[in-house]
């Protein structure tokens, strides 16, 4: 059953906020939409403590103001996108927002700024770990369950004994599949993505695929890493593996494009 659509009417005076953590204008490095010039929207807050998270300032140190969805609408709306040719002198506008985090499923009125950005004409994908179930309004669900080793203590990340009460807390919530098959049942288009930090985990994929009962073909295998180094040396064995087992591959580009740097 999809998320039924609702009207929803906003004014400067009585729109609510968002903490937000960024917001920036670049290409999707991620999935489906790989390659799509995009507005991201980034929340601040999670409720989770993956060791390896790349964007710390939106979940170990969240940061950053809250601003009105209106002001969101606005942004998104008169975003553009230039080509990377440096003299050209047009810029098309961005049909594409990404609602991401942090955790955005966590943040009263995410599901109201879904609403309004969808009614004002963008293509909206919701990048969340799916640990929430609510009922929001989007083109593309992006899931990223979280695996075993993603909990902190288990990897390379900050140690356990610092941070005993986010593992405990990490390790309850990252995979309720009930929540999650709720999302995607909702969803009119889904794409489930895997941070995978070694062959150790080929395993726990399966089950969670299986448990999801999501095609392999809407299934993405991505390599831990935030360096072209890491990401070059992990496909050597990921990739082979994800095309087996009918997954498709998908490389970080943004890193490749721009470095692990904020905005991008």
């Amino acid at each position: 059953m999809k998320t039924q659509e609702k009207t929803l009417h906003l004014n400067a005076s009585g729109s609510p906020s968002l903490r937000i953590a960024e917001t920036f204008t670049s290409l999707q490095g991620e999935g489906l939409l790989t390659g799509v010039p995009s507005f991201f929207i980034r929340t601040s807050g999670c409720n989770l403590r993956c060791w390896f998270c790349d964007t710390p300032y939106a979940s170990w140190n969240p940061e950053g103001n809250r601003w009105p969805l209106v002001d969101l609408i606005e942004a998104a709306a008169g975003s553009r996108w230039t080509d990377s040719d440096e003299h050209s002198q047009s810029a098309a506008a961005v049909e594409h927002v990404v609602l991401t985090g942090g955790e955005p499923l966590i943040m009263s009125g995410v599901a109201d700024l879904a609403i309004a950005l969808r009614a004002a004409g963008m293509h909206v994908t919701i990048e969340t770990a799916g640990t929430v179930d609510i009922d929001i309004s989007c083109d593309l669900l992006s899931l990223s369950p979280k695996l075993r080793g993603s909990t902190p203590g288990r990897g390379a990340g900050p140690a356990l004994s610092e941070n005993s009460r986010w593992g405990e807390l990490h390790e309850q919530r990252r995979l309720p599949i009930a929540t999650m098959r709720g999302l995607i049942e909702r969803a009119p288009a889904v794409q489930v993505k895997f941070v995978v930090d070694s062959p150790a985990e080929y395993d726990e994929i399966l089950e969670v695929v299986a448990d999801l009962d999501v095609a392999a073909s809407d299934v993405w295998i991505m390599p831990q890493g935030v360096t072209v180094e890491q990401l070059d040396a992990a496909a050597v064995w990921l990739r082979p593996w994800a095309e087996a087992a009918g997954f498709a591959y998908c490389d970080r580009m943004q890193i490749r494009w721009y470095g692990n740097r904020r905005g991008t």
